[in-house]
Formats: C-alpha cells, sequence, structure tokens
C-alpha cells in the first residue's frame, strides 16, 4: 500500500507495473528472497524483500532456526563456546577489514556473495551467543538496570560515524565492539534487572511487547517518508521535524494495533490447538 501511495516508482523514478509489486508481494509473504535486478525487485536498490527491506534479517533468523533445529541446539556448552568464539572472530575480521567495503556491517540486505556472508555472520553470531548466555546465565545484583543500560545504549548509538579504513576500518571496529563485546554485556545485565513497582514494569513490558511488530511495520512508513523527502526535497530536521514525529507515533500505534489485534490473538489461538495436542 505505501509503496503504491509514493507512487509505484523506483528509486531512479521508473514506473513498475502492479503485476510486479503483487508478485513481490506474494514472493515477500512466502519469504522468497528477490535476486537484484529482477522484474519484482521493485524498488531497484537490491533489496532481498523491496516492500519490507527488514524482513532480510527474518530471513536469515529462519536459516538460524533450521540450523538450530539440526544441530546447534546439540552442541555440548564446550563446542558452543568454540562456536561462538569462532564466528566472533570471523565477524570482527568481516568489519575490521572492511570486507563488505561499506564502511559498516550493515550487510545481509541484498543477494550477492558478501552480503550473504556478512549477513550470515551478523544471524549466527548473536544467535549462538544468546544460546550460550541462556544457558549460563546467572543475574547479578544490580540497582537500576533498566534506565542504565538505556543510558548506556544512548550514548553508544550517538557515536557518529567513524573515519579511516586504513590500516583497518575503524568504524567497523567500533561496530565490532558494540556486538560482540557491549551489547551481549547488556544484555546481562537487563536480563538480570528486576522492576519494583508498577510504572517501570509497565514501561518494560510495553517496550518489549511492541519491540517485534513495531520492527515489523516501521520500514514501509519510512519508505514512504523517503518518497515525501525527495519529491519536496526537504534535507534537514528543521524542515521535516513535524512529519517525522508523526511517522514515529503512527509507527507506534500501527504496531501496537498489530499486536493487539493480531500477534497475540494468533499466538493464543496457535498455542491452544497446537500445545493442548502435544500435551
Amino acid at each position: 500500500v505505501t509503496f503504491y501511495l509514493q507512487g509505484c516508482v523506483q528509486w531512479d523514478g521508473t514506473h513498475v507495473a502492479i503485476s510486479m509489486v503483487m508478485l513481490s508481494l506474494l514472493c515477500t509473504i512466502f519469504f522468497i528472497p528477490a535476486m537484484p535486478g529482477v522484474g519484482y525487485e521493485v524498488r531497484g536498490n537490491g533489496e532481498m524483500f523491496p516492500l519490507n527491506g527488514p524482513c532480510w534479517s527474518l530471513f536469515f533468523e529462519y536459516i538460524g532456526n533450521i540450523l538450530y533445529a539440526l544441530f546447534i541446539r546439540r552442541l555440548s556448552n564446550r563446542a558452543l563456546t568454540v562456536l561462538v568464539v569462532l564466528l566472533g572472530i570471523a565477524l570482527a575480521l568481516f568489519a575490521v577489514f572492511n570486507v563488505s567495503g561499506y564502511g559498516n556491517i550493515g550487510v545481509g540486505w541484498t543477494l550477492d556473495g558478501v552480503n550473504f556472508l556478512g549477513g550470515s555472520l551478523r544471524m549466527l553470531f548473536p544467535f549462538s551467543l544468546g544460546m550460550l548466555l541462556s544457558r549460563n546465565f546467572k543475574p547479578v545484583r544490580l540497582k537500576g538496570a533498566f534506565w542504565i543500560c538505556a543510558i548506556v545504549l544512548i550514548a553508544l548509538f550517538s557515536v557518529p560515524y567513524l573515519e579511516g579504513a586504513e590500516p583497518f576500518c575503524v568504524n567497523g571496529a567500533y561496530e565490532a565492539f558494540c556486538v560482540i563485546i557491549a551489547f551481549p554485556i547488556l544484555v546481562w545485565l537487563g536480563a538480570s534487572g528486576i522492576t519494583t513497582d508498577k510504572k517501570s514494569t509497565a514501561i518494560c513490558k510495553f517496550l518489549g511487547d511492541i519491540s517485534y511488530p513495531i520492527y515489523v511495520v516501521h520500514y514501509p512508513l519510512m519508505y514512504l517518508f523517503y518518497a515525501w523527502l525527495i519529491k519536496n526535497k526537504l534535507y534537514t530536521l528543521e524542515e521535516t521535524w513535524e512529519v517525522a514525529l508523526c511517522v514515529y507515533a503512527l509507527s507506534v500505534v500501527l504496531a501496537y494495533l498489530c499486536l493487539k489485534l493480531y500477534d497475540e490473538p494468533v499466538r493464543k489461538c496457535l498455542a491452544k490447538r497446537l500445545l493442548h495436542k502435544k500435551l
């Protein structure tokens, strides 16, 4: 719908037939990725899932779940630790030596050799490390864990792009540090935290509940926002902050509606039908 509203045009202004848009939608529903340059790669910039870009990570998560079912879950703690260390080293080398050529690890969104390799590393390392943390988790005492973790995240996200690609990529090194060291520590500390009042509990629950639906629904709205910016030649926050706030608020509202009207009812229905049968 948002692609249609923005005029059914690629980034270069080329018009796209409705039939290709519908084919792209069908492939997205069945998680069939688009190869760069095919007719149903409707935005023309090589995305696996051009109608909703972040679906690329869900595609890799499906691969991760298959690998989990086949062998990762069977690994001992020692074997899993070895796998995590090797994947961490591979991800660090990929980022530090700028294998993608992007100056960052924002890879995996398109189907070429480097992106598929990078996307696999981006998924497999956190996936395996998450399993290892879960198996060995012992909470630490930390008062105000939510607010401490939130402040640290804001600080990490506020670091601008770091220039310098020789002899190694400085920005890639920083991103590798965040993914391999900082974020796992924050996950551990956050999981150790306990809310002690209704307000904090409500905030944490709300943010947790909408974290997945907002991830799924926000990008089509952002595409529409981008089209509006390009059409009106607006390039600064001062010119666009009112509309940006509306996009932000609409993303949250739409995510919450999807959660309450679709996600939770469907999960409840499936749990009732499938889990009771197993019991």
